[in-house]
């Protein structure tokens, strides 16, 4: 609100009479919360969505490219095996570079941060931008390759800090609606690449490589913005043990000035734990009170990646032209698949919070699998039924859209939600290298996946859909509006473990102990730094 002072002056929605406690549900969005959470993702998940669909557009001019630079190095076109095989390279490394982000985040987001984590990152998008848009001025399609990679890595770390962050600067009533902001600017990112591919902008010959250096631009709003944001105050909390800042940080976020319950909130949480040093891959892997919370998130992951979605987004222009479009058409329809993308995933953020993240998760899975059947009878039949071409380009839009309601982002919400603050980065880890590992195998085995079986290959997407509601069905607790403890408890009985074993289960190590900072707090409250309102 203009004019007001504090942190008072974030909340857009104004409080009733007497002030503090007795918040709306709609005050739970505050201005720097809206911020942070648009800006981060803006600088990171949207080019993660950019860089899924940028190189679908320029194809055949950057194939072109390739074999002109082969040309001119050793005196003879490249063959068309090698192209392909180049091609393939280009496309699919993306994902190895992701893996290595992916695995690199936990010890970057523990020494730096969760925000400082996603504005580092921006070296990755910065110099991956240099190198792809200088690539055909400098005849190297190696700079392309290797930007894509850089790109990758960027993708990586940003996928697991940008969940990490937003799930732990958001209120539990609006956690899963704020976590599907990764999602929704994923949705953005793949269709401003389809868009900024079309003929008319950027999707000619000499035109090309303005697509990749536009990536820089995402990552320069985040480097100009991000830094006046605060940091996640339960990192502030429990891992710096900074009472005093991350008072303030949730006095931001939250667009309030007595925050004493958020802070008690994760000191129990903190109680519960026993210690807030970071435990390792092997260490969580090892503890029996989340290991079905691990194979949840290794399954959801993976289904997230093998039900077949990134197969339409990384050769769209094939599956049309199998469908009877003409290549004219093409760029326009796919267009088309963007913007339901989009809509779709906004729909979801709207109401996850009011349906819940079981029956979204589990129903976009199961409408998936409808879809697909229905695309390989309708592929199959074709050049039988002059109107069925058609009916596979809605069944296509029914599959973004059945994806991006639940499947396309509540993976990244449970991973927040499943682990408590020293496992989540460790948790992170795990579900990136499964997310990227999917990913490259996806990119490289579609193609010889869809020249075997033809019009049944998406079968094999239908049949792991079909495998992940089932699990999804039998396994997964609602979480909306729970805690991390009550989430946990959720999951004891499966995990064959008691309450007291869940709350001993945790490792030893140098820590700060909850009753240090209950101490801290109970300091800065006499100290006059915590004001709390009369309701």
């Amino acid at each position: 609100m203009a004019g007001a002072a504090g942190p008072e002056g974030d909340t857009l929605v104004a409080r009733g009479p007497g002030g503090g406690g007795g918040r709306t549900r709609g005050s739970n969005w505050s201005g720097s919360l809206i911020l942070a959470s648009l800006t981060g993702a803006f600088g990171s998940s949207f080019l993660y969505g950019y860089n899924l669909s940028v190189v679908n557009a320029p194809a055949v001019y950057i194939k072109k490219f390739y074999n002109e630079t082969w040309q001119s190095r050793y005196g003879f076109s490249v063959n068309e095996s090698t192209l392909t095989l180049l091609w393939s390279v280009t496309v699919s490394i993306f994902a190895i570079g992701g893996l290595v982000g992916a695995i690199i985040v936990t010890p970057i987001v523990k020494f730096f941060g969760r925000k400082c984590t996603l504005l580092l990152n921006n070296v990755f998008a910065v110099t991956a931008a240099l190198l792809m848009s200088l690539s055909l001025l400098a005849g190297s399609f190696e700079m392309l390759i290797l930007g894509r990679i850089i790109m990758g890595v960027d993708a990586g770390i940003s996928l697991s800090a940008l969940p990490m962050y937003l799930s732990e600067i958001s209120p539990k009533e609006i956690r899963g609606s704020l976590g599907q902001v990764t999602a929704i600017f994923i949705c953005i990112g793949v269709f401003t690449g389809q868009v900024l591919g079309l003929p008319e902008i950027f999707g000619q010959e000499s035109r090309w490589p303005y697509l990749f250096g536009a990536i820089a631009f995402p990552s320069l709003i985040q480097v100009v913005i991000l830094p006046f944001l605060p940091e996640s105050p339960r990192y502030l909390l429990l891992e710096k043990h900074n009472t005093s800042e991350a008072e303030k940080a949730f006095q931001r976020f939250l667009g309030k000035d007595d925050v004493s319950h958020e802070i008690e909130e994760v000191l129990a949480e903190s109680r519960v734990q026993r210690n807030t040093k970071l435990v390792s891959i092997l260490q969580l892997l090892r503890t029996r009170a989340v290991r079905w919370q691990v194979v949840t998130v290794v399954v959801t992951m993976g289904c997230y990646q093998l039900c077949g979605l990134n197969a339409i987004w990384y050769y769209t222009n094939n599956i049309f032209s199998e469908a009877g479009i003409s290549h004219e058409t093409i760029p326009y329809v796919t267009l088309s698949t963007g913007a339901v993308e989009t809509l779709a995933a906004v729909f979801s953020g709207l109401v996850i919070e009011r349906l819940g993240r079981r029956p979204l998760l589990i129903g976009g899975f199961g409408l998936m699998v409808v879809f697909f059947s229905v695309l390989t009878v309708s592929l199959t039949l074709q050049n039988t039924v002059h109107w069925l071409p058609y009916l596979s380009i809605f069944c296509i839009l029914a599959i973004i859209a059945s994806f991006c309601i639940g499947p396309g982002g509540i993976p990244f919400v449970l991973t927040g939600e499943f682990f408590q603050q020293s496992q989540r980065p460790a948790a992170f880890m795990i579900a990136g290298t499964v997310n990227w590992l999917s990913n490259f195998a996806v990119g490289l085995l579609f193609p010889f996946i869809q020249a075997g079986l033809q019009t049944y290959c998406f079968l094999v997407f239908a049949a792991i859909c079909f495998a992940g509601a089932t699990y999804l069905f039998f396994v997964l607790p609602e979480t909306k509006n729970k805690t991390f403890h009550e989430i946990s408890q959720a999951f004891a009985k499966r995990n064959k473990v008691t309450l007291e074993m869940q709350e001993m289960n945790h490792y030893a190590g140098e820590r700060k102990s909850s009753a240090e900072q209950e101490s801290d707090f109970t300091s800065s409250v006499d100290n006059g730094e915590t004001k709390k309102e009369i309701v």
